[in-house]
């Protein structure tokens, strides 16, 4: 059986199925434990303690009219007796669990190395109980049957200030519980209000229903406890413990939800599903003949169905990832990543780079809309945006253009010149230093500096600053770089919308 903490749960509750008969509860655990070898999950045993002489008023022991109390009475085990049941359980790899009734049989658990405490629905607020029970060093697990939110929350709470390992099953105090008092979606409501505990389901339904189980496990939960007993010529059934067989059946239906349920901690597909979907992709094709190093852009390929194995295909195209040829292509053919191409996958690096330009800008204490176009230049790549680069953000362009420029913590922007416009810096933030014509000055906020069509400028920043620049109409194709690489680099911008979400 596995052991590990993450591996759903079984409990087994034997209750008073044992008849007060030591034999028979062996019995019932060997019975048993055949029927759970198979299933790769963490087993239990539940008893029942109660320390009848005390538990019971004096004037009541021996009223064999009181339905329970005639039962506690003829299922009377001695401390000798559950300890031989414990071993048994322990020896057939189950874990221990057992539900104390009272403040003595609380004590008697910590000296038999159980390992866990269950507390009934009936004694869900129980609180002396339950401040016997924070005593111990045990993991708790709690069934919420009947219990008003306001106990749950209590209880929760009283023990989690107490660092105590609580978890909750969903429970309904019906013997049996018909189908329309199941309200299985508690589970949920158990979850979303308390994450960091696990969540159970305990059940008292019909043992021949199966599909209860499927729907507790869909939901999440992760602990699950049945009432079972084993029915010879001797003793009967109640109809809700589950025979050795209808467990089986009962597991065998979690554990094919399981297996059809599948992960849940992570996105998960399969080689087979993306092979399959690939062949109905739509493949990327060369528009012209491209060469050994270029870049390429939009007007660069077509696409087309269906795809080559290896080809680039629709779902490389986002606005995140850049292409490179690596050997020559043809017009017409595939674009291979195994062949004459390599993608460059930058959406992270995009992402981050965003988050530090938000940052940058909440420090300034500068606000813009995010529905605003994000420009990111990167002049020599994205993997040297830190070292040159910078950030703009077009915020009119009519007859006149007005723009902040982000320079990000020693960020360098190359130098440049324009033919048509001519533009005002007004350092809004930090200090800059810029070079005119290779005449360099110091800028800090506040300050503001013309520059005129076809002078040659650069700038950069130790700290960072925020630069509002205004100018005539922004031009497309107007800014040419002095390094020739730079213009020559057709990737050189990364434009977002919607990146203050």
């Amino acid at each position: 059986m596995i052991k590990e903490d993450n591996c759903p749960l079984f409990i087994f509750e034997m209750a008073n199925n044992h008849m007060g008969n030591v034999e028979h509860g062996i019995d019932i655990v060997k019975a048993f434990a055949k029927i759970v070898e198979k299933f790769p999950y963490r087993f239990a045993f539940k008893l029942q303690y109660r320390d009848f002489d005390t538990f019971v008023h004096p004037s009541m022991k021996n009223r064999t009219d009181l339905h329970y109390i005639k039962r506690f009475q003829d299922t009377r085990l001695s401390r000798e007796e559950f300890e031989l049941l414990i071993k048994e359980i322990k020896e057939h790899g189950f874990l221990t669990v057992i539900t104390p009734f009272d403040e003595n049989s609380v004590e008697l658990i910590t000296q038999q190395n159980i390992d866990y405490i269950k507390i009934p629905s009936c004694s869900f607020d129980d609180w002396p109980l339950l401040e016997k029970i924070a005593t111990t060093d045990l993991p708790i697990i709690a069934s919420t049957g009947g219990a008003a939110l306001e106990s749950i929350d209590s209880v929760v709470s009283f023990f989690q200030h107490r660092n105590k390992d609580i978890s909750l099953l969903h429970c309904v105090g019906i013997y049996p519980s018909p189908d329309e008092f199941m309200n299985l979606s508690q589970i949920d409501f158990l979850k979303n209000r308390y994450r960091d505990i696990k969540i159970g389901f305990s059940t008292h339904e019909n043992p021949a229903n199966l599909d209860n189980i499927k729907i507790a496990l869909a939901k999440g939960a992760t602990i699950f406890e049945k009432h079972v007993g084993l029915e010879t010529n001797k003793y009967s059934l109640n109809n809700y413990s589950a025979t050795p067989d209808q467990v089986n059946l009962w597991l065998t239906a979690a554990d094919h939800t399981m297996k059809v349920s599948g992960v849940a901690h992570e996105r998960f597909t399969s080689d087979t599903e993306i092979k399959s979907l690939s062949a109905l992709k739509r493949g990327v094709f060369a528009s012209r003949d491209l060469h050994k190093g270029e870049s390429i852009s939009s007007r660069d390929y077509y696409l087309a169905f269906p795809a080559s194995e290896g080809q680039a295909t629709a779902n490389d195209l986002s606005k995140y990832n850049s292409f490179q040829v690596t050997s020559s292509i043809s017009k017409n053919e595939p674009l291979l990543t195994s062949k004459n191409i390599k993608i460059e996958y930058n959406r992270k690096q995009v992402a981050k780079i965003t988050n530090n330009v938000k940052e940058f800008l909440k420090l300034s204490n500068i606000f813009v809309s995010g529905e605003l176009i994000l420009e990111l230049s990167h002049h020599y790549g994205l993997e040297n945006f830190y070292d040159t680069g910078a950030t703009m953000i077009t915020l009119i362009n009519r007859s006149y253009c007005k723009k902040l420029i982000v320079l990000l913590p020693g960020q360098n922007h190359p130098e440049q010149y324009h033919k048509k416009k001519d533009e005002t810096f007004h350092i809004l933030y930090g200090e800059i230093e810029l070079s005119l014509d290779s005449k360099k000055m110091k800028l800090q906020k506040g300050d503001i500096v013309t520059i005129e069509p076809g002078v040659k400028h650069l700038f950069n920043t130790s700290n960072g600053a925020v630069i509002e620049e205004i100018s005539s109409t922004h031009f497309e194709n107007d800014s040419f770089y002095t390094d020739d690489t730079i213009n020559q680099n057709k990737n050189r911008k990364t434009l977002l919308s919607y990146w203050m979400d």
